[in-house]
């Protein structure tokens, strides 16, 4: 346990961290898209559509756990449009002020779900399961700053599980940092999104589609401080176009 352990830092250390050590090669028309580490692949996609349907525009990407992002807008990070995993970490920013709240809008959704590695022989079926003895370590999101923490500690809650999945707990900083320890047989069990399960079929497989009481639904907007809010409108119009929802549809995510 100390082996992985070890690899985390406090939550706050880490957005320091993360905000100390962010710097974008962004020019200044270059158009900054923040998201959450959840939409990497997707997102990636999206910008070479983009960019080939918009000659000269320059899409430059920052990913990371969607408080840590917001983070970093509040702290002066260049950012024209922020995507976030869940409502939470886009209301922070509202409340900040770092947002243009008239232009947020709901983009994608997604699904939580267990994931246990492939080989796995513990037969886990249930979210009830990680109470067994066998089960040492369970993987997610920490609460405190990523969505996936937070969608996962509700439903546990909801279960009556909460307190017993968090003796075993190994949050992770984002959720990809979940899927990795999953991934390599680190921990029995682990909670990520489906779209992140989906890249990795060769190392995990999904045990359990977790039901939710909150619906994942993700939500982007431009930032107050934007200095391309005309390109940053136009880039969510082509996320919320058909071209856009086709690309988030075909690494798994489902409409709002």
């Amino acid at each position: 346990m100390y082996s992985i352990r070890r690899k985390f830092v406090s939550t706050a250390a880490a957005s320091l961290l993360c905000l100390s050590a962010f710097s974008l090669p962004a020019a200044a028309a270059d158009l900054v898209v923040s998201a959450a580490s959840s939409l990497t692949d997707a997102f990636k996609n999206v910008a070479q559509a983009y960019e080939a349907k918009n000659p000269g525009a320059k899409v430059v990407l920052n990913f990371a756990a969607s408080d840590v992002l917001m983070q970093q807008i509040v702290n002066g990070a260049p950012a024209d449009v922020f995507a976030s995993a869940d409502q939470t970490a886009m209301d922070k920013a509202v409340a900040e002020k770092v947002i243009d709240a008239s232009t947020r809008r709901d983009f994608a959704a997604n699904q939580i779900v267990m994931i246990v590695p492939t080989d796995s022989k513990l037969n886990l079926t249930s979210i009830k399961d990680l109470a067994k003895p066998e089960v040492k370590r369970v993987a997610y999101g920490n609460p405190a700053s990523v969505p996936v923490g937070r969608y996962t500690q509700s439903a546990l809650q909801a279960a009556g599980l909460w307190d017993t999945v968090a003796a075993k707990g190994v949050p992770s900083q984002n959720v990809r940092q979940a899927l990795d320890y999953v991934s390599r047989g680190e921990v029995e069990a682990g909670f990520v999104f489906a779209t992140d399960a989906a890249i990795m079929p060769a190392k995990v497989k999904i045990a359990v589609r977790v039901a939710l009481q909150t619906p994942v639904t993700y939500p982007i907007a431009i930032t107050s401080g934007s200095k391309q809010a005309t390109q940053a409108a136009s880039f969510l119009a082509y996320v919320a176009s058909p071209a856009g929802q086709a690309i988030l549809a075909k690494y798994g995510f489902l409409k709002p």
